[in-house]
């Protein structure tokens, strides 16, 4: 199977934002998957010259998927902040998605579960994730803590630990049962434009 490999870059205002951040992870994903390839230096893979908004992009979305012969398609599109009132959680100790994979089918197995809900938190070998799209911190009523370890290293989280925003703990359902509020976050969405307060616990800990 064709491995490809995505990332997906916010435009706002005609400008591309935090572009160091996606070109790093993805040549780390190309330094694991495609040793071969001939030089992340190259002007093949080199985000800030392939990406070409124009200043009537106001909020769009640059989707660039590439692969073993590096950047394979650039796609644009409007972006809508989609609407998450509720989250439920569900448990896969097995799931995988240390890089960001064109091919999303086990996590879309576990949004199959969410019921009447919005949006899922996957929980992994008792400890909280990721939601199916975004990075996660709750917030304990004094600091906003993300998982230590995510499915995926988001380029948002990375920007907001650096700034001290946010910082990293192991979380489990308790620590989700004892927060204030979930802010969900990832390229498109900034800190504090997604927060969830409505969380469906699995019985055993409500």
């Amino acid at each position: 199977m064709k491995q490809q490999f995505v990332e997906t870059i916010k435009i706002k205002n005609g400008k591309a934002l935090a572009l160091p951040y996606h070109q790093a992870r993805m040549e780390r994903t190309i330094r694991r998957f495609f040793p071969s390839f001939p030089s992340l230096a190259s002007e093949e893979i080199k985000l800030s010259s392939l990406i070409s908004p124009n200043e009537e992009m106001h909020l769009y979305k640059a989707r660039v998927v590439y692969g073993a012969q590096g950047v394979e398609a650039i796609e644009y599109a409007p972006y809508k902040m989609k609407e998450i009132h509720s989250l439920k959680v569900v448990e896969d100790n097995n799931i995988d998605y240390t890089y960001k994979s064109t091919d999303r089918s086990a996590l879309n197995a576990l949004v199959a579960q969410k019921d009447d809900c919005d949006e899922i938190i996957i929980v992994k070998n008792g400890l909280i994730t990721d939601t199916s799209f975004t990075n996660l911190a709750l917030f304990d009523g004094n600091r906003w803590l993300t998982p230590k370890h995510p499915l995926l290293l988001g380029t948002k989280r990375a920007q907001l630990l650096e700034a001290g925003i946010i910082q990293e703990a192991d979380l489990t359902l308790e620590d989700l049962r004892k927060a204030e509020k979930v802010s969900l976050f990832n390229a498109m969405i900034d800190f504090g434009e997604r927060e969830v307060t409505e969380i469906f616990l699995p019985d055993s800990i409500e």
